[in-house]
This record gives structure tokens, sequence and C-alpha cells, in this order.
């Protein structure tokens, strides 16, 4: 081999580095920013091939796509004052290259240790204003919503986006755990006692009304019965004097049937009366005149 034609391939070959330093590519799952002396001279890179220059100038590329951190304060406080334990995931991503770097230095592990403090105050913040039944019940939808809104303000100077935080699970530490549910027994048993109690004054309430009514029901019928007594002994006195003017020997005979009829011809009765006496008239004379 001559002298030219390796000198030719020693420049070919220099040239084929150059252009490899010289040029970097971007695909659609990355974010990149071109960096001079550590100075960031541009940013927002379509996908594709790109070029720079070598030496002076380096590229950082970092993930565009969604990151999760999965974490649990040490210890939250409700506004009960009762301590917890929460369970959390968040969603996260890059958006802005430029602020990312220049605040983490373009670490995803210094960026997930930050944004981990600022989720676990956000917790902390959110769940101080709840008490435990608001957090783990119907508010907890709204709580999620808050603690992001929160996050996402402090946030906005790390160049990401809070994309969703969920509350996995929320616990009692053991140290507490027994002392709430004792808590939890005691206040069921007091309500579960008033409960009771308002249903015995309800069962008196309704049994005295049940007896007054009864009381004034009988007293009604009661008055009810003596008029309608009253009026049918006017009715028979009536119908018993119309019978004895109309026949006043009749009416005699019927009345001494009746009297026959109560006073003899039951088993065991006696009677020591005179058989001449006025009350055997109809017996002794049986055309019943005198």
């Amino acid at each position: 081999m001559t002298n030219g034609k390796f000198g030719g391939l020693v420049i070919a070959g220099l040239a084929l580095v150059i252009l490899g330093l010289s040029t970097f590519t971007v695909n659609e799952r990355e974010l990149a920013i071109k960096l001079q002396v550590g100075e960031v001279v541009r940013s927002y890179y379509e996908p594709g091939l790109h070029f720079k220059i070598p030496i002076f100038q380096t590229v950082r590329k970092f993930p565009k796509r969604i990151l999760t951190i999965t974490d649990r304060p040490d210890r939250i406080f409700t506004a009960e004052r009762l301590a917890l334990q929460v369970d959390f995931f968040v969603k996260w991503r890059i958006v802005d290259a430029v602020k990312f770097y220049t605040s983490t230095g373009g670490s995803i592990n210094v960026a997930t240790d930050r944004l981990s403090e600022i989720i676990k105050n956000s917790i902390v913040t959110e769940f101080g204003k709840r008490t435990v039944q608001e957090a783990i019940s119907a508010e907890r939808a709204e709580l999620m919503r808050d603690m992001l809104a929160t996050a996402s303000v402090s946030a906005e100077g790390l160049g990401v986006d809070f994309v969703d935080v969920r509350v996995k699970q929320v616990e009692f530490p053991d140290d507490v755990r027994n002392s709430v549910y004792r808590q939890m027994r005691e206040e069921r048993g007091r309500i579960a006692a008033e409960r009771r109690a308002q249903g015995v004054e309800i069962a008196e309430q309704k049994r005295a009304a049940a007896d007054r009514e009864r009381t004034v029901i009988l007293a009604n019928a009661n008055r009810d019965s003596q008029i309608i007594r009253g009026e049918g002994d006017a009715t028979a006195a009536e119908i018993y004097a119309k019978a004895y003017s109309q026949d006043p020997e009749f009416y005699r005979f019927y009345r001494s049937i009746n009297a026959y009829r109560s006073s003899v011809g039951k088993p065991g009765d006696i009677m020591v009366i005179s058989p001449d006496n006025e009350f055997f008239r109809y017996l002794n004379n049986s055309r019943g005149s005198q």
C-alpha cells in the first residue's frame, strides 16, 4: 500500500469519526437539549437526525414517557390528630427539558426524591384538613384532586407535570390501631345506647297514647250503651203502657207469667206462701177473672 492510499484511508476514517461525533438522533420517546460548556444552547428537538459541534457541544436526553413514584410518608395526622400511614403512587413526566436540567442537574433520581417530598407535603397538608371519615369515604376523590393541585404548584419550577396522584391504602400505625378501635367501639356503644333509650321513650309514648285512646273508647262506648239502654227502657215502658191501656187484664196476666217463670220451676227452688195469695191468682182461677 502506497503512502498516498494510506493517508487517504486515514483521512476518510477521521472524517467518519468526526461525522459520528457531530451527529445525534432523537426518537419520539425522548426529550433532548444541547449543551455548550455546560450552558443550554438549544432544546425542543423533533425526532430525527441532528448535528452538534464535537467536543465543544454535548447532548443530554431525558425520557418523555410517564414515570411512576411509589412511597409513603412516615406518619401523618388528620384533623382529629389521629396518626395514619398512607401508601400512594404518582404518575409524572418531564415537560420542560431545560427547567428539568437546570433544577435537578438532569438526574431522574434527584427529581424523584424532590417530587416525592412535594407529594408527601401535599398529603400531610390535605389530610390535616380532614377527619378520617372524610379522608377515606365520600371526599376521597376530592382529597386526591386537591393533593394533585397542591403538588402541581410546587413542581412547576422542576419542569415536570403530575399526571395523577392516587392513594392506595390508608391504615392506622400499629401503636395507635388498638386505641382507635377501642374508641370506635365505645362510640358505637354510646350511639347504640342512645338509640335504645330513644326506642324505649317512643314505646312508652305509644303505649301511653294507646292506653289513653282505649280509656276514651271505653268511656264513649259505656256512655253510648247507657243512652241506648235508657232509650230502650223508655221505649219498652211506652210499649208496656200502651199495651196496658189497651188490655189491662192481659198485661196483668203477662206480668204474672213472667213472675212465675222467674220464681219457680228451677231445681232446688222452695217457696213458702199461702195458696190463696194474690200471687197465685191466675193459677187458681183459670179464667183470670175475680
